[in-house]
């Protein structure tokens, strides 16, 4: 995997992904910034975010329930100082479908979190505590 990353001016950077996708991170005014992009710390936890949505929903799919949206809301606590490091994260997925089985919701926030999430699992491994919740809304 690979990645390019250029400064733009000021606090300004765009990130180019191997897959050749660009992402533009900038910093607060009070940092130099123009608040024109994300954070760069933002992009992780947006990172582990979509990771672990993607690891749900494909384990869900799998396992054959009728899930037609997930959403997962991340919270996180960071050091006071520097190096401001995530200390906590906590994600909670918002599952909604038809018949969804709460024991498979329940399996595949697990699966993702202690097997197939590698922003996860990174995270946890450098000290971050990382827990997970999940909500089920029956459509009708």
């Amino acid at each position: 995997m690979k990645a390019r990353i250029q400064w733009a001016g000021e606090a300004m950077f765009l990130g180019e992904s191997g897959s050749g996708h660009v992402v533009v991170m900038d910093g607060p005014p009070e940092n130099g910034g123009r608040n024109l992009g994300v954070r760069p710390m933002e992009m992780l936890l947006l990172g582990l975010g979509g990771c672990s949505s993607f690891d749900v929903v494909s384990i869900l799919k799998k396992s054959r329930q009728a899930v037609e949206s997930c959403e997962a809301f991340l919270e996180a606590e960071r050091a006071g100082e520097d190096p401001k490091v995530f200390t906590k994260i906590h994600l909670r997925f918002v599952v909604k479908g038809r018949g969804l089985k709460e024991a498979q919701v329940k399996r595949a926030v697990e699966l993702s979190a202690e097997k197939y999430c590698s922003a996860s699992i990174m995270l946890a491994r450098g000290g971050v505590e990382i827990t997970h919740g999940y909500e089920i809304v029956e459509l009708g």
